[in-house]
Order: C-alpha cells, then structure tokens, then sequence
C-alpha cells in the first residue's frame, strides 16, 4: 500500500523507535481487513522493534491497538489511518515506542498529572484536515498517561456507529460515552477543558509579565511574520493567540504560496508556529481578546485584556486577529451546528455520503464546495442570494456540468429545520416571486464570505463600515503606537501572501516607532 518513497522515508522515522511493542489487529475476512493486514504488515516489515499479531478481539473491525510490554500507551485506530490521519499513525509508531514528543516539560508535566479513569473515541475521516489535531493530541496523551485510552475511528468505515451517535462533523470526541467536544483542538485546548484551573493559572503567570516592546495579538500568517521581524530586531516580543495558525487551519489546498507548489493549511500553520519559536518569541495561546487599552500619554504602555482574565502590556501592539466564517444568522443554525449545519465541507463531507445537503453561497468558496460534495452526497442544493453566482467561470462551467447539483439563485434563507436531533431541511424565500419555499436536507453548508474580528475594537480603532481595522500605508491605525496587519483591516485581496507582507511591515513600522519616540 506505500510506494518505495513512501517506505523509504518511513524506515528512517522507525529507526527513532527504541522500545519494543506490538501492533494487535482485529480483522475479519473483508476486504477492508485485508488493506490494512497489508499496510501493518508493510510497516513492521521495516523495523525489528515492531511485533505484528492479528489475533484481536476488539469489536470494531477492522482496526489494530498498540501493546507495550508491561501495558501502558492505550491507544488504538479503527480504520485505516492514510489520507490526512497517515501522519497520526506514524507519530503513535514514533511515540509508542520511545521517540520523545515536540511538546514543552510543562505540558507533558500536565498530561502525566491527569486523574481518572478517561477513555475517548475520536470519530475522523480520511479528507478532514482538522482531525489529526484531535487525534494526535489524544493519542499523545495516551502515551504519557496510563488512565488515558484513546480510539480514532474512521466514521466512513463505521457508519452504523456514527448513525447511532448521530456524528455530523468531524472531528467529534466522546468521553467515557458523553460527547466531549467538536471540531479542532490542540493538546493545550484539551488539557485546558480537562483541567479546568488550568487557564486561571495560566492568566495569573500572563499577567505577571514584563511589558513587551511589540506585542502581536493573533497568530496567523500576518502575526507569524510581524513577530518574527520584531524578534530579529532583538527586542523583546509576545504572540498572545487564539488558535496559532488562525484561518489557515481551515484551508484545505494552498496551491498560490510563492516558492511551493502546494501545501495544506495546517501544514503551514505548523511551519509558522516553528518559525516564529526559532526566535527568543513568547507564544501565549489560547488567548482571545477582549478590549485594548491605549497608553494614556506619549510613550506609555498599551494593555491588551482577554477573556481569561489575563492582561499584558506593551509600548507598541500589532493587531492580526483575522477573520472568521460569516454566519447566515437565521433561526436553527446555531442549534443544528455540528448536526447538520457545518463549514467545513472537506471535513465533513464524507459523513453525508449518498444524502442531500445545501451549499448556500454562490462565491468561489461556495461553488467549490458544492462541486467537492458532488463527488459524495447524492444530492447538492446551491442558494444564492444574488441574481447569479459570483464564482470564477471555469468553476462555473463545472459546477453545471455535474448531473446532481441544482442552482437555485435570488434566494434569502430564513431558516434552518430539524427534529430537534438533526438537520431536516431549509425553508428559503423566492426573492422574484416573494414565494415561501422548504427543501428537504440532511445538511447544510455555509459558505458565505468572512467577517473580521475587531468586535472588541469598537470605540477604540477606527474601523470600516464593515468592521475592518483602518490602516495607514505603514499599517498605522488611528491610535500612535497601534498597528494592524491581515485580514483584520482594510487592505484588500485577502490572501495569505499579502497577510505575511502586511505583518513584516506592520512590524517595521512598530520598530520604527519604538526608536523614534
């Protein structure tokens, strides 16, 4: 199943591995079974650390648990983890046996203080580039602490299971059998829902902080490259972020990247986030902000405060706080999100294989979407809200071209319909005919546009008529000292290319202002 490259390259990752295990297979005699005896097989074949057997019992089957003499390092897969979850199965080979994790003493020190009897099943598929996250953070916590057991379940091979669940987004994790949480999460996001003083802890030590010379709030491409030009100024600077990595974690293919190819979105993010720890830079994440408070004279500190209760202070401050999906803002959205209204169709997709869903958006984005879910769902709905779609032609062209779509254009959704469980169907507004019209659905993706997070500016920055940070061309707001970069302000062509430009020089500027004032 891997190619020579493939296995190559995996041979060498094995030879990190310095404890023994085995590999347990569950199978059966389907053709599922045999795929993965032969991915397993393959793998052990290229170590001497491994053991390979295929005399489990575990009711999910096909799936394999990994056993380390003397117990410890629960964790399992059900399914076949390639596509996006390969590189979760190389990292539990590397962990399982030995191989040290890329995570700081605290955080270690954390998950090896964890109490209880906890064990997670994390429902992923093959296309979701937000699952790996989920599930290498769990199995990470498999590893280090023996009261955590941890399954990743591939929802398209398992789909009685996820019916009976009623799983409707990817990733979705179940603790002890009760819903956990939905969608991304990082190891330090985890840690933080289990230990609940956790962030009380973390907001004390944030606010015992010395002030920073530049202080960048958010962590996507324009915060990544605003700190990395302050660090190499060698004056001290802080990353506080809700999520490093920002909307670039929800961005499945970047083929527009100069000086690669291709890449995928959380691949960048992690580049990013290494880049910017190569330098002397103090990350805080988890951090979302809630008010800015400009200095009160010529040459003060500005405090930045978040919904933590952690503040920080700083003689210059970048704001690259991004933007966020835009919201239809209809009645049933909210209740039936991850139930059948989702954003992500490359995520969760997979689980409306051979139902009808909506697309409602007639952009780029939108059109894209309904042409990916084509492949999969028996049916797509496309709404439109304007007179015609706004997509590129040639996207167009496809999108018209496939037998299961339809394109309903003039249309104002008014809300999303369920059974109090899940997502039954969509009741629109002919905006011609003034006609009331409900379609029958199982799901509905939005794919309306952005809308920036400066929520937490107003009355502090000046910002547009829709909301964006107002910038100079030094990317100066109208507070001295005050700077934004990204998709969080005026400039236009929200690309990530543009995004890194606007943090360099948001950052030179800041530089600038430090040594003149």
């Amino acid at each position: 199943m891997l190619d020579a490259t493939m296995k190559s390259q995996l041979q060498i990752y094995l030879q990190k591995v310095t404890q023994p295990y085995e590999i347990v297979a569950s199978l059966d005699d389907g053709e599922k079974s045999r795929e993965l005896w032969s991915l397993l097989t393959e793998i052990a074949s290229l170590t001497d650390k491994i053991t390979l057997r295929s005399d489990g019992t575990d009711s999910r089957v096909p799936s394999f648990a990994f056993v380390r003499p003397g117990g410890g390092a629960s964790l399992s897969f059900a399914g076949i983890p390639l596509g996006h979850e390969f590189t979760s199965l190389v990292l539990a080979l590397l962990q399982v046996g030995g191989h040290p994790p890329r995570v700081s003493a605290d955080v270690i020190e954390q998950i090896r203080g964890i109490e209880g009897d906890l064990k997670f099943e994390t429902y992923y598929s093959l296309s979701c580039q937000n699952c790996p996250d989920v599930v290498q953070a769990l199995n990470l916590l498999a590893v280090l602490n023996p009261n955590v057991r941890h399954v990743a379940i591939d929802g398209a091979l398992f789909e009685e299971e996820v019916d009976q669940r009623q799983v409707m987004s990817v990733p979705s994790v179940y603790l002890n059998g009760d819903l956990f949480t939905s969608g991304r999460m990082g190891v330090e996001e985890i840690l933080a829902k289990l230990d609940t003083g956790a962030a009380q802890r973390d907001a004390k030590m944030m606010s015992e902080r010395e002030p920073f010379d530049v202080l960048v709030v958010g962590g996507g491409p324009a915060g990544a490259a605003g700190a990395i030009y302050a660090a190499r100024k060698g004056i001290r600077t802080g990353v506080a972020a809700e999520r490093f990595g920002g909307q670039v974690l929800d961005t499945m293919g970047i083929e527009n990247l100069i000086s690669m190819a291709e890449t995928e979105g959380p691949k960048l993010a992690r580049a990013l986030e290494e880049n910017v720890r190569d330098y002397n830079v103090d990350i805080m994440n988890l951090q979302r902000a809630s008010a800015l408070l400009p200095a009160v004279e010529p040459g003060g500190y500005h405090e930045i405060r978040f919904d933590s209760g952690a503040s920080l202070k700083a003689k210059t401050v970048i704001v690259a706080t991004g933007a966020r999906w835009r919201e239809l803002n209809v009645p049933g959205e909210k209740e039936y999100r991850n139930r059948g209204v989702a954003y992500c169709p490359h995520c969760d997709g997979p689980l409306f294989k051979g139902k009808r869903v909506a697309v409602i958006g007639g952009g780029n984005s939108g059109v894209e979407a309904a042409i990916d879910l084509a492949g999969i769902v028996g049916h797509v709905t496309l709404l439109e809200f304007a007179d015609k779609l706004r997509a590129d032609a040639v996207l167009q062209r496809k999108l018209f071209s496939l037998p299961n779509v339809k394109v309903i254009t003039s249309v104002q959704t008014n809300e999303v319909l369920g059974d109090g469980q899940k997502v039954t169907g969509l009741s629109y507004k002919d905006r011609v005919s003034g006609e009331p019209c409900v379609v029958a659905l199982d799901g509905v993706f939005v794919q309306i546009g952005l809308l920036p997070n400066s929520d937490w500016l107003k009355g502090t920055l000046e910002l547009s008529p829709h909301g964006e940070i107002v910038t100079d061309a030094r990317g100066q707001t109208n507070v001295p000292g005050v700077f934004a970069a990204g998709d969080v302000t005026t400039v236009p062509y929200k690309q990530i290319v543009i995004a890194m430009g606007e943090g360099a020089r948001a950052s030179l500027s800041a530089f600038d202002h430090l040594i003149r004032h």
